[in-house]
């Protein structure tokens, strides 16, 4: 059985990180499973978590006032979910919810944050991996918003 520092060493949003820091982010880390229409994270609590996904599949949703919510993204095996841990007032800006069974590294958002305010190199090794996720999720959620304005108009 791999340990969580061992899977981390492995998946690639952390790939790369020095041996010490891994280290530190087992230290706040957790597996999970989850159901599908489990929910990771809720639109507006508390973003007292964020996840590696090791198997699986997780929709990031928005809420519509009726009907359905809008998929924005997916997160499947070797990606991350949530990233509202690191802004405050740290509060999710989506909701989160596996579609499929799955297995997942849950990281305690303050735990986390206390070791990246003792070590910078963590905070910044985070930061800068956590934005890139940020870059192509806001890349994505745009064409999907477009795809589905222009679908209206068509109708």
């Amino acid at each position: 059985m791999q340990t969580i520092g061992e899977y981390l060493a492995e998946h690639p949003f952390f790939a790369g990180l020095d041996a010490d820091i891994l280290e530190q982010l087992a230290g706040c880390a957790t597996n999970v499973h989850l159901r599908p229409n489990d929910y990771l994270l809720r639109e507006g609590e508390p973003a007292d978590r964020f996840y590696a996904v090791r198997r699986g599949r997780v929709s990031i949703e928005v809420r519509k006032p009726a009907g359905r919510p809008v998929v924005l993204d997916t997160a499947e095996d070797g990606e991350i979910v949530g990233w509202s841990w690191l802004i405050p007032p740290n509060r999710s800006k989506f909701d989160a919810r596996a579609t499929t069974e799955t297995s997942a590294v849950a990281f305690d958002a303050a735990c986390l944050r206390g070791k990246c305010d003792s070590d910078p190199r963590l905070g910044y090794a985070l930061l800068h991996r956590v934005t890139q996720v940020m870059d192509r999720r806001l890349q994505s959620a745009r064409v999907r918003l477009l795809d589905i304005y222009a679908a209206e108009v068509e109708a």
